[in-house]
């Protein structure tokens, strides 16, 4: 029995994922960091064991119909936790938020704002005050009804909804309405209504034509649906939405990136004519602080907008400076995790997931609580080494708070700062679970079978790796007047048949040069425009793109966004897989096609739980719970199915395999043996093959993409361009895709990556810095060269952290 004083929160029997029934002790009020390689269990522990045990306790205590209303992580396979605070997570959270959501309204910063001119504005002669929702262009109260908040005005006309008027809308006229059931339903809906689907688009009435494509009705009509052979369709009430309406709908509320880039295409998009961009009623923007309206603060960089309210309110009344006091240390802690440059305007769709996370800790810091548990995932993620020490202030000032502050990190410079290590391994998967140490960082020097060891002391490495001498280019992409947010006026060139790193401090302008205007002009001649047509958008003039054949982006998003997807549907390897199923005796007896092997369709699966391995439990009062479906005990098919086996095992039991058993019981079958090959060789040998894209991690998601591309038959010169591919990844995964990447480009290809990584930056061929700070104060390319060259440039902030890592 523990002590209710005792200062440590003790683990016992954590059996989460892959943790093998792990026993230990953390001392509180703390800086403890969870190392370990990527899938060693250590987010098991942090996440899925300490701080989902946290959220259990604290949900207990609230009434039991409040608790359904809330999302809850669930119980932990643990078998006790002592010592255990209250917890508040800090995820990497990988959902794009909404259009309205802005670096404001995370931070709350917004409402103080607000309240500022709502208090201590400069009012006109005669206009009564203002509440602080009044200049919010959030509320009905403050946007402007023009654009209802938004700041621009999106239009669409009849040559953009309807690209091919020899169509029929049938046949698919009105390009802008959605793809499979739900356009069939608008069309089907049409139909009900009287009007001729079938008809060519120009042979339409006028009248009709404008009524389909822009009407604001929403009639309701019982729709019969044409029966597709054996299936019953009855009939049901569908509702009409025109085109625009749907397109203007799609565009201001879906989260999904791709519906908002899609609807995008068939708009035009222009300043509100109203209120000019400002996205306020007019009376809102009559009142001024300092001598500046409140969407003028909004649009000041933090930096810029901290200097403007400490010279305003030092000589003001007592209202004003209390509120701009709060205000400037609120922006203080944001500014000093290195986010100066972004503006309370800036949308959050936007911004990156470390930024975001960055944002929530400064708000935290600020909330005053004391004795929680701060569990954070990889705050150092999207940092230049520059902005690191900053970060690490934060999360001292937490600590000193009298609050305990739980890690799971990668980066080595903040490990060396943890009061306390937990390191988990030795490998991923099955062969990981286990705390190789728990205790002071040097401890770890005792630990040979480490991952992390080496990594942590380098000075034990007696044979550091020679350094490689860089390729010579075999051409160059040269990009000449980029204008592109910061970036403006910056002429770029990329080699080709290199590896190229892109550095920079957070806000430089690098996400935006690469992934916006490098894989635009390339996006854009691969549909099929002229080049100089894509340079037009993005930069004066493009040259040397003929010499590439192929773009591909490798992101972290995820690769599928419901349990269905996972890592061999995603590959294409359960395509092979399901053949072989259908070529044994037993499916060639029964008639069984590849088909029948899919838990995604009706015959082969389970039908109690659709296919899906388990079901959801209804509790009054209480969330709903899933448990294994009573039917097929999570093995997703039906008896008949699983009577069909492959060498000894059912076609559930291959799912449930790891790629590296997979690989061996596969051995000669070229189909499988390819792709199961390149997910070994990017590191993903732990990961079952059914394992569901919802629990795997960004670092995990962009590997799978990454293998995917590699067991595809490469034709002609390709341009990889990956976007901080080393996030997540402890360093010796890094060092595994690095070996992936540059093999890629010794095979011939070109590689580009936007890095922070300083020992990935040192491997390269060619680095471009830009800088030299973020937002305003950045947007230029301060060096480019090799690594050796970029280490002695004078203006760089990433030159002394290269210098470091070259060794020099």
């Amino acid at each position: 029995m523990h002590s209710p004083h005792d200062p440590y929160v003790r683990v016992r029997g954590a059996r989460e994922h892959n943790l093998k029934d792990v026993r230990v002790d953390i001392p509180r009020d703390t800086l403890t960091v969870f190392t370990g390689v990527s899938g060693s269990g250590k987010s098991s522990l942090a996440f899925g064991t300490l701080y989902a045990e946290a959220q259990r306790r604290y949900f207990e205590s609230v009434a039991p119909y409040a608790r359904r209303l809330i999302h809850q992580v669930g119980a932990p396979a643990v078998g006790e936790i002592t010592g255990l605070p209250p917890a508040v997570s800090l995820e990497q959270r990988r959902s794009a938020p909404g259009a309205r959501s802005s670096v404001g309204t995370v931070t709350t910063l917004s409402n103080s704002l607000r309240m500022l001119f709502s208090r201590a504005g400069d009012y006109p002669p005669g206009a009564e005050r203002l509440d602080s929702d009044s200049f919010s262009p959030n509320t009905a109260v403050g946007a402007c009804p023009e654009c209802h908040g938004l700041g621009r005005i999106h239009r669409t006309d009849e040559e953009l909804l309807v690209p091919d008027p020899s169509l029929s809308i049938r046949e698919g006229a009105i390009a802008a309405w959605p793809g499979a059931w739900q356009g069939k339903n608008l069309r089907d809906v049409l139909d009900a209504l009287g009007y001729d689907v079938d008809r060519p688009w120009r042979e339409l009435d006028p009248k009709d034509r404008e009524w389909i494509l822009f009407t604001d009705e929403q009639p309701v009509v019982t729709v019969n649906p044409v029966r597709d052979a054996g299936r019953i369709q009855r009939p049901y009430q569908g509702t009409y939405m025109s085109a625009r309406r749907y397109v203007l709908h799609t565009f201001a509320d879906t989260r999904s990136r791709s519906l908002r880039a899609k609807a995008e295409r068939f708009l035009t998009s222009a300043p509100c004519p109203v209120c000019g961009g400002s996205r306020l009623r007019p009376e809102a923007m009559a009142v001024t602080f300092a001598g500046r309206t409140i969407a003028e603060l909004a649009g000041l960089p933090l930096s810029v907008l901290a200097e403007v309210l400490a010279g305003a309110g030092a000589g003001g009344e007592e209202t004003a400076r209390v509120l701009t006091a709060d205000l400037l240390a609120r922006i203080g802690t944001v500014t000093e995790l290195g986010l100066g440059y972004l503006s309370l305007d800036r949308t959050a769709p936007t911004l990156s997931s470390g930024e975001l996370q960055r944002l929530r800790l400064a708000t935290q810091l600020r909330s005053g609580l004391f004795g929680v548990v701060y569990v954070l995932d990889e705050p150092s993620a999207g940092l230049h080494p520059a902005d690191t020490e900053a970060l690490l202030g934060v999360l001292g000032r937490l600590k000193e708070a009298g609050n305990s502050v739980f890690v799971v990190e990668h980066q080595m410079d903040v490990v060396r700062r943890a009061d306390w290590l937990v390191d988990v391994g030795p490998l991923a998967g099955e062969h990981g679970g286990r705390v190789l140490h728990s205790g002071p960082p040097e401890g770890l020097a005792q630990v040979p079978e480490s991952a992390t060891r080496r990594f942590l002391f380098p000075e034990d490495d007696r044979d550091p790796a020679p350094v490689r001498e860089p390729r010579t280019p075999s051409g160059w992409i040269r990009l000449t007047g980029v204008e592109r947010h910061n970036v403006r006026g910056v002429d770029a060139a990329f080699p080709l048949g290199v590896f190229t790193a892109v550095t920079g401090v957070s806000g430089s302008g690098k996400s935006t040069l690469v992934g916006q205007v490098l894989a635009g002009v390339l996006a854009d001649r691969r549909a099929g425009e002229e080049a100089t047509g894509a340079g037009e958008r993005f930069c004066a003039s493009v040259t040397g793109l003929e010499a590439v054949d192929r773009l591909v982006q490798v992101d972290q998003k995820p690769i599928g966004r419901t349990p269905r997807s996972n890592l061999a549907t995603y590959t294409g390897l359960f395509d092979a897989v399901r053949k072989l199923f259908a070529r044994t005796g037993t499916a060639r007896e029964r008639g069984y096609g590849a088909g029948r092997f899919s838990f995604n369709v009706s015959g082969g699966r389970c039908e109690t739980c659709q296919g899906e391995g388990f079901v959801s439990v209804e509790l009054l009062f209480l969330p709903s719970t899933y448990a294994p479906c009573p039917d097929c005990h999570g093995a997703r098919y039906n008896p008949e199915t699983l009577d069909v086996t492959l060498d000894g095992l059912t076609i559930a039991q291959v799912l449930d395999l790891t790629v590296e058993s997979a690989a061996s019981f596969f051995s000669g079958t070229p189909a499988a043996e390819r792709a199961l090959r390149t997910l070994l060789d990017v590191g993903l040998g732990y990961l079952r093959l059914g394992q569901p894209a919802t629990e795997l991690s960004g670092g995990e998601a962009q590997r799978i993409k990454l293998a995917t591309e590699l067991q595809r038959t490469r034709r002609g010169h390709t341009l990889y361009l990956l976007d901080e591919p080393t996030t997540g990844l402890h360093p010796a995964d890094v060092e595994v895709l690095m070996r992936q990447l540059h093999a890629l480009v010794d095979g011939g290809s070109t590689v580009v990556v936007v890095e922070h990584d300083m020992a990935v930056v040192a491997g390269a061929d060619h680095v471009i810095d830009l800088g030299p700070e973020g937002g305003d104060r950045g947007g230029r390319i301060v060096a480019a060269g090799t690594p050796a060259e970029v280490a002695r440039s004078a203006g760089s902030r990433t030159a002394p952290y290269l210098a470091k890592a070259l060794g020099s």
